[in-house]
């Protein structure tokens, strides 16, 4: 057929190119929601210094990007598309809860405070979760 993208990704370097550019499109996109349900403003806060908002970041960058290595097991860039989403919006998820369900203190308030323990855990959570979210997916 012409006009498709299916002859691209059939070479190795096209397959990386779409690979690579839906990889950043979803971190673009997830990192965005993530910062809409947090209750400091990640960036602007990394840029003050504070610790505890660049471990809890970073977390999720390596969540969502440990999400994306396991997605690229699909035998197709359109499965990994799909996987990669759900797998993402899983993470989403569980970040969600995280915050909602603990009973003791509030996550992002504490986050943004500069609390580097709890910043910590949040990072250590992301990345579990992305760990467990990929062992399914693949």
């Amino acid at each position: 057929m012409e006009g498709t993208i299916d002859p691209l990704l059939e070479q190795p370097i096209g397959l990386m190119a779409g690979y690579f550019s839906v990889a950043v499109l979803e971190l673009i996109v997830f990192l965005s929601c993530f910062e809409l349900v947090t209750r400091y403003r990640c960036w602007h806060e990394i840029k003050s210094g504070n610790l505890a908002v660049s471990l809890a970041t970073g977390g999720k960058i390596f969540g969502l990007c440990n999400i994306l290595r396991f997605a690229t097991a699909r035998s197709s860039i359109y499965e990994f598309m799909v996987w990669s989403l759900v797998g993402a919006f899983i993470l989403f998820l569980a970040y969600i809860l995280f915050e909602f369900l603990t009973p003791v203190f509030h996550i992002d308030k504490e986050i943004a405070e500069g609390n580097v323990a709890v910043g910590f855990i949040a990072m250590a959570v992301s990345i579990s979760v992305s760990y467990v979210i990929g062992a399914c997916i693949a």
